[in-house]
């Protein structure tokens, strides 16, 4: 089984990979298309030239290996997305062959958690319309898309992971509620930049407390981002 996880950033999708990477039977990618992403737009993102050395720059190579030869030849492969990655050009109909599941977080939290890293994201950088897009091409294909709020997880980190796997058809393991501290092998080699909270964590953290003030100049972003996550979220688990 192949799970693709499609998030935005700071979206708790660092902590959701190393969960499934904890489980022993599942290999894990993080953010495949990051490198084809970033020489198909000639964005400037911290560690650039690293990135772009790290992973092939071809969409359609990767797109090739998602569905080629899983790593360990283990029997379930969660495959760490970034919508905003999904630029035109970028194909999608490999998608047909995996198992999508839509992992989204209000959006207040999101670019509260975004601009610490990168300043003054804008609506693209959030991923929120590519990852509607998203959801609405995998229902025009027929499948049912599996939608997941990161609150949800935050809350009972055993009951919903137990839901998601269920939902997806694989069975569930306590594994997945720690990891080792200090990172995943496969992370992507940007980790070092993005990944010093989830680093330093041997499990989920606790619940999510009230949601965080957006500056004004942000708030167009946030007003832009909320029907969208609202969306979303009517078709969660």
């Amino acid at each position: 089984m192949r799970i693709a996880m499609w998030s935005g950033p700071r979206n708790l999708s660092t902590a959701l990979m190393y969960a499934f990477g904890n489980r022993g039977d599942c290999a894990v990618v993080d953010e495949p298309f990051y490198a084809a992403y970033l020489a198909m737009t000639g964005l400037s993102h911290p560690m650039r030239a690293e990135i772009l050395d790290s992973q092939p720059r071809d969409p359609d190579e990767v797109a090739k290996a998602l569905l080629g030869d899983v790593p360990g030849a283990k029997p379930y492969y969660y495959q760490k997305h970034m919508t905003q990655h999904m630029i035109p050009g970028v194909p999608r109909q490999w998608m047909q062959e995996v198992t999508n599941v839509f992992l989204i977080r209000h959006p207040a939290r999101v670019i509260a958690s975004y601009a610490v890293k990168r300043e003054n994201p804008t609506l693209e950088d959030i991923g929120f319309r590519q990852q509607a897009e998203l959801l609405e091409l995998v229902r025009s294909w027929g499948h049912a898309p599996v939608v997941v709020d990161s609150h949800d997880i935050r809350n009972d980190p055993a009951g919903k992971l137990e839901q998601l796997c269920e939902t997806v058809g694989m069975p569930y393991s306590p594994k997945m509620l720690t990891w080792p501290r200090g990172g995943h092998k496969d992370d992507g080699v940007w980790a070092a930049h993005w990944y010093g909270a989830v680093w330093n964590s041997t499990g989920f953290a606790g619940p999510e407390g009230p949601l965080p003030e957006v500056p004004e100049d942000l708030q167009p972003v946030l007003q832009a981002a909320l029907p969208l996550y609202e969306q979303m979220k009517a078709a969660k688990i």
